[in-house]
């Protein structure tokens, strides 16, 4: 009776839902005169295609009204696909709402999604957060939004090499991005202190190079199954798993299992930066090796894209051992940094067989040798050793990019200095917003999209990752997704602060924002 009446009274006294901004920002976004009420059940009608987008909708409104998916187009909420949006690309999506009727339609099924992403943040913050809350009588003003993503590659990037993450925490993780309309879970599962990815054909990657470091939550690996249902959580989110298998640097830990796949047959140390200690580039059963791995990683990723690192890879057991040094005399190349071209470029070469692009960190343009195959997309991320270098070298060689700078979109750079990021290698909301060398005006054609990172270096651990995300992560995906004009910070962050009840609600134990509100006391650990 108490819901009943309660129920009554917001329909006679109109209420109506408080719209917070919606983040990233619109294209376009204009209030008209009309509105819809919300009456005791909601009908959701959708094309055969849009049915995905109509059963997640009524799952997140599952707790706050009846809803039921009927055939007819005159539903009370309306999921259409209309191929005349020319406009609004593979992603984009138009949100009316108005007396009587709610409308997304969009060119496909993903766009559909993002447009019911946008009609959520418009609704409570309690339904939002997934709470119990009566959406009868709840009145949402008129709107129409028009909305597209400015680039088509938006990514998140968790490092699961240097700490271990559950899986519920993954996926919470991929809901997070679904909110925030980024679409590439770019997932870093090999690192010098753990390899955390099974793989049938040699087991002791997994049994012994996911315990190679002793630290807490330092160890564990995710078998094939978990793995599949990671993917598939992802997918239902228009998410791309792309998986980084990093070679032939930040190895330690496979080496630690198959030190014969090294130069000296040797079990390195684990360490949590990078050492010389490389996958050995002059035998060929190295890369019978990889290819293996490779085999099964293409088995258990439906993406387009692998990525296979590239980075920070030191050369100096590659001058010293001979079987590398006799593959430069064979090969004709030119050194020790061109082996590394060489041996990037076979393992392209191989993947493209497998119709797969191949993703390598801003390393293996900085210098000149040998070609890298055309399926190679450049990831651009040291700005703070060479600036645009990689950028520019990328273009000029014809290679995609995706721009991921050290500054500013490495998220596990606190606000202030922490352990081993001292003052140089941290930033805040306003610095991101406002400087991130990422942020391009007139982004070249060849510049894929945009990405951030969550590196677990220097031991951040699970629970300590919502406050390094969180909010500043709004920032980037704004800088990802909005193609419009830029809001001032001030109102952006004004938008931002207007998220804290939703991200308090979602169980996200958020950090400070700027700088100077960061408390004398405070503890990123």
């Amino acid at each position: 009776m108490k819901k009943i009446y309660l129920i009554v009274c917001l329909i006679i006294a109109g209420y109506t839902a408080v719209a917070q901004g919606i983040l990233p920002t619109p294209n376009s976004l204009e209030y008209n005169n009309s509105s819809f009420v919300f009456k005791n059940k909601l009908s959701i009608s959708c094309d055969k295609q849009c049915l995905p987008s109509a059963e997640y909708l009524a799952r997140c409104l599952e707790n706050s009204i009846n809803t039921k998916i009927v055939k007819k187009k005159s539903g009370d909420v309306l999921l259409n696909l209309n191929p005349e949006n020319k406009n609004l690309g593979k992603e984009g999506y138009e949100l009316i709402i108005q007396d009587g009727q709610i409308r997304i339609s969009a060119n496909t099924n993903a766009g559909v999604f993002y447009g019911i992403q946008s009609l959520r943040q418009v609704l409570p913050i309690e339904i939002q957060g997934g709470k119990d809350y009566q959406l009868a009588g709840i009145k949402l003003a008129g709107l129409k939004v028009v909305d597209y993503p400015k680039y088509q590659w938006r990514s998140f990037m968790l490092d699961s090499g240097r700490q271990y993450q559950s899986v519920a925490f993954i996926k919470r993780y991929l809901d997070y991005m679904a909110m925030l309309k980024m679409n590439v879970f770019h997932w870093h599962l090999t690192e010098g202190q753990g390899w955390r990815i099974e793989i049938k054909k040699y087991p002791k990657l997994a049994e012994v190079g996911s315990k190679v470091a002793s630290g807490k939550g330092q160890q564990g690996f995710y078998t094939q199954e978990q793995i599949k249902d990671i993917v598939s959580h992802a997918q239902k989110l228009h998410i791309t798993v792309v998986p980084e298998i990093d070679v032939p640097g930040h190895s330690e830990a496979a080496l630690t299992a198959y030190p014969e796949m090294g130069c000296f047959n040797e079990v390195p140390e684990s360490v949590m930066a990078f050492s010389a200690n490389l996958f050995c580039g002059g035998r060929e059963k190295t890369y019978q090796f990889i290819q293996d791995i490779l085999d099964e990683v293409c088995e258990l990723f439906p993406s387009e894209y692998i990525h296979l690192g590239g980075d920070e890879a030191p050369k100096a057991n590659w001058d010293k051992c001979s079987d590398c040094q006799n593959k430069v005399k064979e090969e004709s190349l030119k050194n020790s940094d061109d082996l590394q071209l060489y041996f990037s470029s076979r393992l392209a070469t191989y993947l493209k067989t497998k119709g797969k692009k191949v993703i390598f960190w801003g390393d293996v343009v900085y210098h000149e040798g040998t070609t890298l195959p055309d399926n190679v997309v450049v990831h651009w991320w040291n700005w703070r050793a060479h600036k645009d270098i990689a950028l520019k070298n990328a273009i000029k060689r014809g290679h995609q990019v995706i721009c991921n700078t050290n500054y500013y979109t490495y998220l596990n750079f606190p606000l202030t200095p922490w352990t081993n990021y001292k003052e140089k290698r941290t930033f805040d909301l306003k610095t991101t917003y406002e400087q991130n060398p990422c942020d391009l005006d007139e982004p070249h054609e060849l510049v894929l999209g945009m990405g951030c990172c969550l590196w677990t270096d220097w031991y951040v651990q699970e629970y300590m990752i919502d406050q390094r995300v969180f909010p500043r992560i709004y920032s980037l995906s704004e800088q990802m997704w909005s193609s419009g004009k830029r809001l001032d910070f001030e109102e952006f962050y004004h938008k931002v602060k207007e998220k804290y009840p939703l991200l308090k609600l979602l169980g996200i134990e958020y950090g400070p924002a700027m700088r100077e509100e960061v408390p004398k006391d405070y503890k990123w650990d």
